[in-house]
C-alpha cells in the first residue's frame, strides 16, 4: 500500500467554509449520538519551552472515519522562533485495516474546524438577530472565527475588536474591512469592555491566564464562544458569568480538564450540574440550544478530534479525485 502525503499548502487549496461547517456539524451530532470513539486529548507538557504537544484520536463510526492529530501550542513561536504558534500533522486511518491511508499538514484544518466549531455553536445558541461581534484577541483563529460567522451570519453590521497590540489589533481592522468590502463596521476597539459590551456575539481567542471579559460587561441576551483556554489554568471570562449562563462545552472530560470551566471547576465556583449540555447534544437535537431572547449562553471549544477526522478525511477524498499530493510506499 502507500500513503498519500499532502501540505498544509494544498490542504488549504483543497477545502471550502461550506464543507466544513457541514462536517463539523455532522462531527457533533455523530457524538451527541454517542457513535464515536474519541478520548480526552493527551497532553506532553514541555514547560522549559513555555509549550505543548496534544495527541487527538477518533473514529467516527457510522460514518467509518477514523484519524490522529498531533499538535503543538508554543505561545512564543512566532517572536523566537519564526514558527507558527499552533502546527498540526494528521494521520487519516483505514478502519478497516489500520492502514495510514494521508499524512498531511493540519494547521489549516485546525484553524479552520475550530471557527466552524464556533460558528456552529453560535447557530444554535446566539440569537437569531445577532448584529454585533466583539472579538476579543486579533490573531489567526480570531481570523476563523469571524470568517465562519459571517457564513451563517450573513446580516452583521458590526465588528469590534480589541487585543493587547494596537498594530496587531489595526492589522487585523484594515485586512476585515477588505474581506467585507466595508459592508460591516470594522472597528478597532482600545479595551476588552469597548469591545464586548452591547455585543450579540463575543470570542474571545487569547492565551490568557486570567478573566480579560468581566461580569459588568456581559448583557442579557449575550453568547460567548470561548475559544482561547485550551489547556489547564487557562480562563478568559469572569466566573461570575459562568454562574449567570447556560453553558455549552464540547466535551465534558476536555472542558474540566482544559477548557474555559477548569479553573472554576477547581475552585468549586461551578460544578458539573452547572454545565447545561455538550453541543452534540444540541445538534442531535437531544437538549434544546437557546430557549429565551434574554439567555446568556457560552460555548467552551477545546477541539475535538472527530472534527480533525471529517475535515481530513474530505481533503484525502478530494485530493485523490484531483491527484495532488505523492504517494509514499510508507509501511
Amino acid at each position: 500500500m502507500e500513503t498519500l502525503i499532502l501540505t498544509d499548502h494544498e490542504v488549504k487549496k483543497l477545502l471550502t467554509w461550506s464543507e466544513i461547517l457541514e462536517a463539523v456539524e455532522s462531527a457533533f451530532k455523530q457524538k451527541g449520538l454517542g457513535l464515536v470513539q474519541m478520548p480526552a486529548k493527551i497532553y506532553l507538557y514541555y514547560r522549559k519551552y513555555h509549550g505543548d504537544l496534544r495527541s487527538m484520536p477518533a473514529f467516527l463510526e457510522k460514518l467509518d472515519i477514523s484519524a490522529v492529530k498531533i499538535v503543538n501550542v508554543h505561545p512564543l513561536n512566532r517572536t523566537q522562533n519564526n514558527l507558527p504558534t499552533v502546527m498540526a500533522v494528521i494521520v487519516v486511518i483505514d478502519p478497516s485495516n489500520g492502514a495510514p491511508v494521508a499524512i498531511m499538514g493540519g494547521t489549516t484544518i485546525t484553524d479552520m474546524r475550530t471557527g466552524a466549531a464556533g460558528a456552529i455553536a453560535a447557530k444554535y445558541l446566539a440569537r437569531n438577530d445577532s448584529k454585533i461581534v466583539g472579538l476579543v484577541g486579533a490573531g489567526a483563529q480570531a481570523r476563523t472565527q469571524l470568517t465562519a460567522l459571517l457564513k451563517v451570519y450573513d446580516k452583521l453590521e458590526e465588528v469590534r475588536v480589541w487585543s493587547r497590540t494596537e498594530q496587531t489589533r489595526n492589522n487585523f481592522v484594515s485586512e476585515i474591512k477588505q474581506v467585507c468590502e466595508n459592508k460591516i463596521r470594522v472597528i478597532s476597539a482600545t479595551s476588552v469592555q469597548l469591545a464586548v459590551e452591547g455585543a450579540d456575539i463575543v470570542v474571545t481567542t487569547t492565551p490568557s491566564l486570567k478573566p480579560l471579559v468581566m461580569n459588568e460587561m456581559v448583557s442579557a441576551g449575550m453568547h460567548i464562544n470561548c475559544i482561547g483556554a485550551d489547556a489547564e489554568g487557562k480562563e478568559e471570562i469572569e466566573p461570575k458569568i459562568l454562574m449567570r449562563a447556560k453553558i455549552v462545552v464540547d466535551d465534558w472530560a476536555q472542558a474540566s480538564h482544559s477548557g474555559e470551566i477548569n479553573v472554576p471547576l477547581r475552585r468549586k465556583l461551578i460544578t458539573k450540574e452547572n454545565v447545561w449540555a455538550e453541543i452534540g447534544e444540541i445538534v442531535a437535537g437531544l437538549k434544546p440550544g437557546r430557549q429565551r431572547q434574554d439567555e446568556i449562553t457560552v460555548f467552551t471549544s477545546t477541539g475535538l478530534a472527530v472534527q480533525d477526522a471529517v475535515a481530513a478525511e474530505i481533503a484525502y477524498r478530494k485530493a485523490l479525485d484531483a491527484k495532488v499530493g505523492r504517494l509514499i510506499k510508507i509501511i
